[in-house]
């Protein structure tokens, strides 16, 4: 439930850096692989002054040692090596700067790097270049970019139709090329604002205009660009705060994520989805100390604490009140799918969406749509490389937008076996959901709670503190919109137990009722809390056993005799050692300690705050499948 404090140094320098980015306008540059995107992007770094001192002359020397012609593409090239050499890349990001603003151009290798940056928000921009060789015309290439750029919702399109110095600079030619693939746009929705004719290896119209191409009157590269909007700062949108990490620093809880929308100032009550929680910003955290900001906006990284501590976990996602994101297990999508196998139904994904990652199938396909040839069809499965609505099924409640709402929160991607095999953009809610009918099955529980369910027994003397613990426990998974549920041992000794003494007989019946109430909770779908004394090892163990078709997590809330009877507002410690109450549980009956409980707690070790983190990190881990001893 918390995770290591990142060094200072690198928390800061990646907030800065996210900041710095953000300012920058982005631009996607893609284009068939032999229609000369590297050499277009190493001569506009060249021309607008953007390289590094002393690196054309350094390629250009290599070049000649090599005894190779020098090519502009060698830059884009160079650059990236450097790049590498520091850190794996999957998107390369360039950049460069005209005399109105700085540009980072972001250069994805390869369709599935492409999608999984898109859902990250690494390709998140604001316009797009596309090239097509003026000699090869169109290519299949030419079409699925611009399926990708569908999908990204990049509204400022530049089409630059390049290598015109190999058809003679020909005005027919561009023309011919500019009403096919004009057409072609238009089936997508897309438009573009200019067909540019360049000759990248030449400079012709990137950023000095072509003299060998008088009948062009429109503008070069650099001067569209400069035209266009900066739609990368998102400032004026509802906010929208992912949370990626949640930190335990002394006295404080710091929650952490990258604001990929709106802006967030001290004050701000949030309310985290799915959830519903609500909280108000106390102040902005950095390491080592308080932040001074006043304002943290779209790209910003933010470290909040929170007036009121409520639980919070990864994939929330904070907003004002009064303008949440969506919430729900289902929505519409167009989907662009890359996997080897097929798209199919009621398989199960995993779906990956801001910092949410959950599963989901698909539950039905509307359309599917050849990348290459544009027809429509309707299928049970969608082949690779092709474009599809469909209806996505999450297996609990996510947060999102639609895209034409908020862009980067209205994407998603589908991964199998830790891969991107897919990504799209989310068009529309589903209000009612086709699952099927008749007698509820505890996989359809699991899938409406969000979790398994789980019994987590809590056993100790009295006065350990297991009901202090357990109500903190229920509130936190409340809070998080688990279902839970408590069973304590005193409402049962008013109800359902009252007819029961403190004999060893009376004790056995004690616990196997509460088991069988527990059961019945577990059962429904229900986290559910145990808190009873049940001082013998044996009967615990029948519980556990009567239990077995759920996660079952034994806390042992462990204090020392004397610590348990000075917390004894009610006086029976003392009664019993007066001999007013027979049978009393250690002292003048026994109590067995748990020998190997999931979860052992010293109460008079641990706080409360530590002591509910330990055993919620224990149900995280039992119902996932990875459970383990944890003790402090």
């Amino acid at each position: 439930m918390s995770a290591p404090l990142p060094a200072p140094a690198a928390a800061q320098a990646a907030a800065q850096a996210a900041a710095e980015d953000a300012r920058k306008m982005h631009v996607v540059v893609v284009g068939h692989v032999d229609h000369g995107k590297s050499t277009f992007v190493g001569r506009l770094l060249h021309d607008t002054d953007s390289l590094p001192n002393g690196k054309i002359e350094q390629v250009r020397k290599n070049c000649a040692i090599e005894g190779m012609e020098f090519e502009y593409a060698f830059l884009l090239d160079a650059l990236i090596e450097e790049q590498e050499q520091n850190i794996t890349i999957d998107t390369t990001r360039i950049f460069f700067r005209t005399k109105q603003r700085a540009y980072a151009i972001i250069d994805a290798p390869g369709h599935k790097e492409f999608l999984k940056n898109m859902v990250t928000g690494a390709a998140s921009a604001s316009a797009a270049l596309l090239l097509i060789d003026a000699k090869e015309g169109v290519m299949d290439q030419s079409r699925r970019h611009a399926f990708l750029l569908s999908l990204l919702g990049v509204k400022q399109l530049v089409v630059l139709v390049n290598k015109m110095d190999l058809v003679g600079h020909s005005e027919e030619t561009y023309r011919r090329i500019v009403a096919e693939y004009s057409a072609f746009l238009k089936t997508l929705g897309l438009t573009a604002v200019h067909f540019i004719p360049i000759a990248a290896k030449h400079g012709e119209n990137v950023v000095e205009r072509a003299a060998k191409m008088p009948w062009w009157r429109g503008p070069t590269v650099t001067e569209a660009l400069d035209a266009f909007r900066h739609e990368d700062d998102l400032t004026g949108l509802p906010l929208r705060l992912p949370v990626s990490d949640i930190y335990r620093f002394d006295h404080r809880r710091i929650i952490a994520g990258r604001v990929e929308a709106g802006a967030i100032r001290p004050g701000d009550e949030l309310i985290f989805q799915p959830g519903g929680r609500r909280s108000t910003v106390r102040t902005f955290e950095d390491w080592p100390g308080p932040e001074s900001r006043d304002v943290v906006g779209t790209g910003g990284s933010a470290s909040v604490t929170l007036s009121e501590q409520i639980f919070v976990e990864r994939g929330q996602v904070a907003s004002h009140p009064a303008h949440q994101p969506r919430v729900g297990r289902e929505f519409r999508a167009r989907l662009f799918w890359l996997g080897k196998e097929p798209l199919t139904l009621k398989k199960t994904y995993r779906l990956r969406l801001l910092t949410q990652n959950v599963d989901a199938v698909i539950a039905r396909i509307e359309q599917v749509t050849d990348a290459s040839t544009l027809e429509s069809t309707l299928a049970d499965n969608v082949p690779r490389d092709s474009i599809c609505e469909v209806v996505v099924r999450a297996t609990r409640n996510v947060a999102y937008d639609l895209h034409h709402e908020c862009p980067i929160t209205g994407r998603f991607a589908l991964e199998e076996g830790g891969r991107i095999h897919g990504g799209g953009i989310i068009l529309d809610s589903v209000a009612q959901s086709d699952a099927p009918s008749g007698k509820v099955t505890a996989v359809e529980r699991t899938a409406r709670a969000g979790h398994p369910p789980a019994v987590i027994w809590f056993t100790g003397l009295s006065g350990s503190g297991k009901s202090t613990i357990a109500e903190a426990v229920e509130r936190r998974l409340f809070d998080a919109g688990r279902k839970v549920v408590r069973v304590d041992g005193d409402d049962l000794r008013v109800s359902l137990n009252r007819d029961l003494g403190f004999s060893a007989a009376d004790r056995a019946e004690s616990v196997r009722r509460a088991s069988a109430v527990a059961g019945l909770f577990a059962g429904s779908g229900h986290l559910t809390l145990v808190t009873l004394i049940a001082p013998l090892a044996a009967d615990r163990a029948k519980a556990r056993a009567a239990l077995a078709s759920q996660p079952f997590i034994e806390v042992f809330v462990d204090a020392p005799l004397a610590v348990c009877e000075s917390r004894d507002v009610k006086g029976l410690y003392a009664k019993a050692r007066r001999g007013e109450i027979a049978e009393f549980t250690g002292i003048s009956s026994p109590y067995e300690a748990p020998e190997s409980p999931e979860v052992h707690i010293r109460t008079d070790k641990t706080s409360q705050e530590e002591a509910v983190d330990l055993v919620l990190a224990a149900i995280d881990k039992v119902i996932q499948g990875k459970g383990e001893d944890w003790e402090v």
